[in-house]
């Protein structure tokens, strides 16, 4: 099998329980592969970017980690499939 790109990157925006940002985003400072969390405006409170070897391990990481705690309300997680601009 070729691999086109090492690891899988999904965004997953997050919309919490009011007031609850801080603690959703403590809450997921210990899983490694969630290697950046933002507060944003909009519908949406939190965006997480998740980066894993599979996509069994990205849904692992959503429905196990993010989705199971109580302050979160709902997720939409986008999965990306390359990079066009990549400016770090």
């Amino acid at each position: 099998m070729i691999r086109l790109w090492s690891s899988l990157k999904a965004y997953v925006l997050i919309n919490t329980k009011l007031g609850s940002e801080h603690e959703i985003t403590e809450a997921l400072r210990s899983v490694k592969e969630i290697t950046a969390v933002y507060s944003i405006y909009g519908v949406y409170d939190l965006v997480a970017r998740v980066e894993a070897e599979t996509m069994d391990k990205v849904k692992e990481i959503v429905f196990n980690k993010i989705r199971s705690l109580d302050q979160v309300k709902s997720t939409i997680t986008l999965i990306t499939y390359g990079e066009s601009i990549n400016r770090d």
